[in-house]
């Protein structure tokens, strides 16, 4: 009874930490099968080696290359929602969150305290930091985790309150066409030391805002305000701001949003992933590093954001073409970017700027930021595949696993079994102690046609409504849904037409899945792997994914 009723509390407290009631059901009520599952455990494993051991992780200021708390903040997420994901213990992270108060400064975050400077690295590292104790805490609630956030966040930013609207974001304030993968400081204008990861300082603001979540300090507000603000007097395009950076302030704008009931950032949010789509998103769903810099790389970082973002903007519109783009991004770039080690690497950009039709490696693994992002790529992935509203239960993304979820004080089990996106059948089990009313919720994206569902072996009518069948009824104690449909090849225009190659004018796709072949083969396959070894070889040619 004792682990009922706790299991009862998780998801009242889950459910209401969303706007208007939806929102994932717990990690300790899921549990993933197939390949998720498989991705999420050799990450686990990648964090559990050499590099990210107590030892190692904490680097200096030389070490780091000036991103104070970025290394470590990040292990402390991936760590933290893996382990969640995975229902297992998290190697070191113990270990590590108990060394990390000898690495905090007197005001207590990463890095040296600047009288002076605003370094803007030093907030996006530390924004990080913030992510990952916030996460930590909110699995764990333990009140020295809850102290350090406070601390953390009110000796970062509250000495800087009233200058972060001297940010500088014109265009010619900023060094542009500079930076490699990992980020570098490149000069000073007034107070601030900036990065040529340009907006970086919206990923401290994304943590700020996380942290002003979990403590509700008051004082914070002001500041959060004060960034927003800033961000959203940006022009993104002109300045070319970093898109993982971009992405991830949005994501903070809708937990603000969440927060406060400021609908106007939710509009604001959607915009702006409406100019990532246009100008910052590559041909396989990946990103280009800065908006419209065609000649970069893909990173996984912004991948997983753009992922996450796409997710959230449906939970707070409840528009399906969010989760299509969230599929797509899912398959075509953020298991593309995926290694045999289980870790996270860049790939290069298809199209006129880096002069190939061709998906490949451009870095093998990006182990200094999204090995340890794609953690909370994958985990979230699990996370949001079945989400509840009161008495409807929401699979937004068919994937295998089992659920639990509590409609009223009856406790129902799900079991889901498919092998989509390579075929299109879904088949969904239901076991209750008696009868339940409820509604189940199955999306119906573009890409499927001829779809009937089936209940107990025979066809069961579903209302369509925003993208979903609904199928509303007294299920017994056992029942089993079936959804059956045809995935629809479609040939489709580019995504950016200004990084078109003369020569290369659609893209072809099976379902979510954008499809490719290899230079002197016709026999098409999906640029979707898993842990293909050659995906690791930048000397691979690659798949080519835009044609005639």
């Amino acid at each position: 009874m004792k682990r009922y009723i706790t299991f009862m509390l998780a998801i009242l407290a889950s459910l209401s930490m969303s706007a208007d009631g939806l929102a994932p059901v717990p990690f300790d009520a899921q549990l993933m099968q197939g390949s998720l599952d498989m991705r999420l455990r050799l990450n686990m494993q990648r964090l559990g080696e050499e590099k990210y051991q107590p030892d190692n992780v904490f680097l200096t200021m030389q070490q780091s290359g000036d991103w104070p708390g970025d290394t470590e903040g990040r292990t402390i997420l991936a760590l933290t929602l893996d382990a969640q994901a995975l229902h297992s213990a998290s190697p070191n992270l113990e270990e590590i969150l108990r060394r990390l108060p000898a690495h905090l400064n007197e005001r207590g975050y990463m890095g040296p305290v600047f009288p002076d400077i605003i370094h803007e690295q030093q907030l996006s590292g530390n924004g990080w930091m913030l992510r990952g104790l916030c996460e930590y805490y909110e699995w764990k609630h333990e009140a020295q985790i809850l102290a350090m956030i406070s601390r953390m966040a009110r000796g970062l930013f509250l000495p800087w309150k009233g200058h972060f609207s001297s940010y500088p974001v014109r265009p010619e304030d900023r060094k542009q066409d500079v930076g490699a993968a990992s980020g570098e400081t490149v000069g000073q204008i007034g107070r601030w030391q900036l990065s040529s990861d340009v907006g970086c300082l919206f990923i401290g603001m994304d943590g700020l805002i996380h942290a002003y979540a979990v403590t509700r300090d008051e004082d914070l507000r002001p500041v959060i305000d004060e960034l927003i603000n800033c961000f959203l007097g940006i022009d993104l395009l002109a300045i070319k701001a970093q898109t993982h950076a971009t992405l991830t302030a949005l994501r903070g704008l809708l937990r603000y949003a969440a927060l406060t009931g400021e609908r106007r950032l939710v509009d604001e949010a959607a915009k702006r992933f409406q100019l990532y789509t246009e100008y910052g998103m590559a041909e396989n769903f990946g990103n280009y590093n800065w908006f419209r810099r065609y000649d970069t790389w893909t990173e996984p970082c912004a991948i997983v954001d753009s992922y996450l973002l796409a997710v959230q903007l449906w939970q707070q519109t409840r528009n399906v073409a969010y989760l299509e783009w969230a599929e797509q991004i899912y398959f075509n770039a953020l298991c593309h970017g995926q290694r045999q080690n289980g870790g996270f690497g860049c790939d290069n950009c298809p199209g006129r700027g880096s002069g190939t039709p061709n998906l490949k490696v451009n870095i093998p693994e990006a182990h200094w930021c999204c090995t340890m992002r794609g953690a909370e790529g994958l985990s979230n992935a699990a996370r949001y595949s079945m989400q509840q509203s009161g008495d409807t239960l929401f699979f937004p993304f068919y994937r295998p696993a089992t659920f639990k979820a509590g409609i009223g004080k009856q406790r129902v089990e799900v079991s889901e079994h498919t092998q989509y996106p390579f075929d299109g059948a879904v088949q969904f089990s239901l076991y209750m102690a008696k009868p339940c009313r409820m509604t189940l919720c199955f999306p119906h994206y573009a890409w499927m046609q001829d779809i009937e569902v089936q209940l107990n072996g025979k066809p069961a009518k579903a209302e369509e409504c925003g993208g979903f069948l609904m199928l509303t009824r007294k299920f017994r104690q056992v029942d089993h849904i079936g959804i059956h449909f045809r995935l629809a090849d479609r040939d489709l225009p580019l995504l950016n037409a200004e990084n078109a190659l003369p020569e290369a004018r659609r893209r072809i796709q099976h379902g979510p899945l954008l499809m490719g072949r290899r230079e002197g083969s016709d026999v098409m396959q999906p640029v979707w792997h898993l842990m293909d070894s050659t995906v690791w070889d930048t000397n691979d040619s690659g798949l080519r994914i835009l044609f005639e």
